[in-house]
């Protein structure tokens, strides 16, 4: 193919900025799609440190403003720190990346678990707490809290997987109504003196003699901060906004935190105002909103806006997920078919994943939300922790201006969110959180050793190393297309096969990450192995269709087009599951699409 035809297979720079841009969002479109998760959590995180309040009798409601205007400060700690956060990474990628680059394997590994917990029960509480809200408005969903969680389940699951995904500005509509109502609910409440209804069974509270002790404080304190859940996605996301990037992702970081404290101080006080304390039955957001507006049509039409978006909070969690996964594929700590994450096949298994284990979460818990919290809320405060101590390292090094005042407000951060994520262990230990000693090391133990497998093999591979150059053997007049990942043995004998099989030989790449392509560029040209290796834009992180695409505008009549593609076979049968997920997927779309011959060259390793 002449060089004129070959430019016309890669688009115009400005198509491909224009086509990135419509996916990326503005500082609106971010607080709809992204601060959900966040948002979610007023419908139960104050409910929970009310919960612990009234352990000690009636008198401790009075506590829940103080308590709330400490987490507000925490809230303005982070979202300080958060703001900083996306100018010093950019990138984002979240705390996993921010340990990946500022510390070792093991705080790194510690932050992949948390991160996957997070996505998982992201799930499981927002269904649970959607739940919670349907059984307050309809006793029949309350008897069948469990069967209801999980057939809300899987109605997302199987959204997911047929591809309905909503778009920010689909989000804004549930986004609005669930601010409308819960700050409707809020001056409602408050400017009444007395409740227009009252709800649920009362609990028999006793007041304990003495004052409430500093324990049960720290601890409201604790369980009230997974109010502050979510609020860390906008810095995870920061790359995904359109440019400038970084104003646009600080400014929605900032509107986040603002909505959020001015939501959770109302809340409080609705509270303290009207002495709500938790009931058998309802949730604490549903007596609020009986006192406010009645237990009518309009009842039930909140209650049923709240367990909605509720339930597409839990859906950020199907998003979430693939994402991290292809952070973890691409440093080897998971398979690699996670890489490739923007394939619907490879994006449906991460899906199914994710569903099977919300789902035994569920059933575990038996869809309580007070049960799931505490795991939720230490799995978040875990990745806040080594955010702020990873900032704190960042400014220590840099000593950048002013860099003590950033050090003390994300050294404050660290503690805060630190010493929470700790009470919360001890003080859930034998309810829920011993899982954790089970479930995070567990984790940890399969992306180590998944990283470990896939360095044996690179070494059987000679990644890095210097490869001899492919000795070639004119025999067929045909075209073979060799898909390219690295300079390796593997692609060596590719190379060396293809030449055998045919007089013309196209080495390729697709442009899935230019890092990646730019650092195989450059070992391709060291290696330098006698043809050139020509790199396929993918605008949308696609894998198969360029490919496939490229071995389709190579056929014409007379010529025979083969796409051979270089596959890893382990001997030992446990570890086959971590190889040749990209060839089935490459076969399937070139069989179906193009009249080119798929075919594949086996490297044995141990």
């Amino acid at each position: 193919m002449d060089t004129a035809a070959q430019r016309d297979l890669i688009p115009d720079r400005r198509e491909r900025r224009r086509q990135s841009a419509a996916h990326r969002f503005t500082a609106l479109g971010g607080v709809a799609a992204l601060s959900l998760n966040a948002l979610s959590s007023l419908a139960y995180g104050p409910e929970a440190m009310l919960a612990v309040l009234v352990t000690v009798g009636a008198s401790g409601v009075r506590y829940t403003l103080p308590v709330a205007v400490a987490t507000v400060v925490l809230l303005l700690v982070l979202v300080w720190s958060y703001r900083r956060a996306i100018a010093v990474y950019p990138e984002g990628g979240g705390s996993y990346a921010i340990a990946t680059r500022e510390f070792g394997r093991g705080t790194s590994l510690l932050a992949a678990a948390a991160a996957v917990l997070d996505q998982v029960l992201t799930v499981a509480i927002g269904l649970a707490a959607a739940t919670a809200v349907l059984g307050s408005v309809f006793p029949l969903v309350a008897e069948h809290r469990l069967a209801t969680a999980l057939l809300g389940l899987a109605a997302l699951t199987v959204l997911e997987l047929f591809g309905v995904a909503a778009s920010p500005a689909v989000l804004l509509v549930p986004t609005l109504l669930y601010v409308a109502a819960i700050g409707g609910i809020v001056v409602a409440g408050l400017l009444r003196a007395e409740p227009v209804a009252e709800i649920g069974t009362p609990a028999d509270l006793h007041d304990l003699p003495g004052v409430i002790g500093p324990w049960v404080l720290l601890r409201a304190f604790a369980i009230g901060t997974s109010t502050l859940t979510g609020l860390e996605v906008v810095a995870d996301h920061a790359a995904v906004f359109r440019a400038p990037a970084v104003r646009r992702a600080r400014r929605t970081e900032l509107m986040l935190g603002a909505l959020l404290a001015v939501l959770l101080l109302g809340i409080a006080g609705d509270i303290v105002a009207h002495d709500v304390s938790p009931r058998e039955g309802v949730t604490v957001l549903a007596q609020l909103t009986a006192g406010a507006v009645g237990t009518g049509t309009l009842f039930s039409a909140i209650g049923l806006v709240l367990a909605a978006t509720l339930a597409a909070a839990a859906a950020s969690g199907f998003a979430g997920l693939p994402v991290q996964l292809s952070r973890l594929a691409r440093d080897r700590r998971m398979p690699y078919l996670f890489a490739v994450r923007a394939e619907r096949p490879v994006y449906r298994y991460a899906v199914a994943g994710l569903a099977v284990f919300a789902a035994l979460a569920l059933v575990c818990a038996r869809a309580r939300v007070d049960l799931l919290l505490p795991l939720y809320a230490i799995a978040v405060f875990v990745g806040f922790t080594v955010t702020q101590v990873g900032l704190v390292r960042h400014w220590v090094e840099a000593h950048a201006r002013r860099w003590q005042g950033r050090v003390l407000v994300s050294g404050i951060g660290a503690v805060a969110t630190g010493v929470a994520a700790v009470v919360l262990f001890l003080a859930e230990f034998t309810a829920a959180t011993w899982v954790l000693l089970i479930v995070a090391p567990a984790l940890m133990l399969l992306f180590d050793r998944t990283e470990h497998y896939y360095r044996e093999v690179g070494d059987h591979l000679g990644l890095g190393t210097k490869i001899p150059p492919p000795q070639y053997d004119s025999a067929k007049r045909t075209i073979v297309v060799v898909p390219v990942a690295a300079v390796s043995w593997l692609t060596r004998r590719a190379l060396e096969a293809a030449r055998r099989m045919g007089d013309e030989v196209h080495p390729i790449a697709v442009d899935v990450d230019p890092r990646i392509t730019a650092g195989l560029r450059e070992r391709w040209r060291e290696w330098d192995p006698g043809v050139e290796l020509r790199v396929l834009p993918s605008p949308a992180e696609r894998l198969v269709e360029p490919i496939a695409d490229y071995a389709d505008s190579l056929t014409a009549p007379g010529t025979l087009v083969i796409v051979l593609m270089p596959r890893i076979e382990s001997r030992r049968r446990r570890y086959r599951l971590l190889h040749n997920q990209r060839a089935p997927l490459i076969t399937n779309t070139i069989n179906h699409r193009t009249d080119a011959i798929a075919a594949t060259i086996t490297f044995h390793v141990d």
